[in-house]
């Protein structure tokens, strides 16, 4: 791999930035490059990220390097970590394998955010996780219409709405009551927040659908846009917002196959006592 890695932290802990001192020693000792964010310009050998942190600091990650199709490596320093790969205490042990080359690379797919007008465009964003629309005033719902490929599905008032990646059927799009959607699964999620209608169920689509919400004219509350809770925007009465399957993914880089069951129990420490499945050998197991 290229010889410079570029280093992440959590701005706001202490720990975060004591972590990644730890990195940059480790990289040292085997004759990688450690970079900071500042120096990042002026890279043009980088071969990885690695992010101490949580989610939000992949997230942040991700939109530093977006395009380079770098693969990004996180320590969990967060509550939940779904994104991260590893836990503080493994650091000198991932720098290892990383200068061995000792890594698989995962892809997560993203999606590709325009905010239009009547007869204009005005931006275009992109999210790992998801983007959401949210009323603009804390007081008063957000009426909108909600489009599935082109046709109207249906309208409602509501606090809002999640569009999202089977990456981020666990962040925003779950605390709405979303599903979880396994990784592997290229759809999308749209999932009303606290909506005043009889259909208001949350909906997957396929990776060539066309997701599209817009603020109706009826509506007393302007909403807001926010992709990955990091970029936001006003959305103005008349909005529309269009998401799609994005060509440029994230690539994730996996130290070992953990199947996406044993990431939800240890994240949500599910309870799973009592199971009796199959052993690899198929063997009958009595987990206790």
């Amino acid at each position: 791999m290229n010889r410079s890695v570029l280093v992440i932290a959590h701005n706001g802990r202490p720990d975060a930035q004591h972590a990644a001192e730890q990195v940059a020693v480790a990289l040292r000792s085997v004759d990688l490059v450690p970079v900071t964010e500042e120096e990042l310009p002026d890279v043009d050998d980088l071969g990885m990220v690695l992010v101490l942190g949580g989610d939000g600091t992949i997230l942040r990650a991700a939109e530093l390097t977006r395009g380079m199709g770098v693969p990004l490596l996180g320590f969990n320093l967060g509550h939940v970590g779904f994104l991260a790969e590893a836990e503080r205490e493994d650091i000198d042990e991932v720098v290892r394998r990383i200068a061995e080359g000792r890594y698989e690379v995962e892809e997560r797919g993203t999606i590709e955010v325009r905010v239009q007008r009547p007869g204009a465009e005005l931006a275009r964003d992109w999210a790992l996780n998801d983007a959401t629309i949210e009323k603009g005033d804390p007081a008063r719902m957000i009426e909108v219409v909600v489009e599935v490929d082109g046709r109207p599905l249906s309208s409602f008032g509501c606090d809002g709405v999640v569009m999202a990646t089977s990456t981020g059927s666990t962040a925003h799009a779950f605390s709405a009551g979303g599903p979880v959607v396994w990784p592997d699964v290229e759809g999308m999620l749209l999932v009303p927040v606290s909506a005043h209608a009889l259909f208001a169920r949350p909906l997957v689509v396929g990776p060539s659908s066309v997701l599209a919400v817009e603020v109706m004219a009826r509506s007393v509350s302007s909403g807001v846009l926010s992709c990955d809770g990091r970029r936001t925007m006003p959305l103005p009465v008349g909005t529309r917002v269009e998401v799609r399957h994005s060509d440029v993914p994230v690539r994730l880089a996996r130290l070992a196959r953990a199947p996406f069951t044993d990431r939800l129990v240890s994240r949500f420490d599910l309870p799973v006592s009592g199971w009796r499945g199959r052993a690899p050998n198929g063997h009958a197991r009595h987990d206790a």
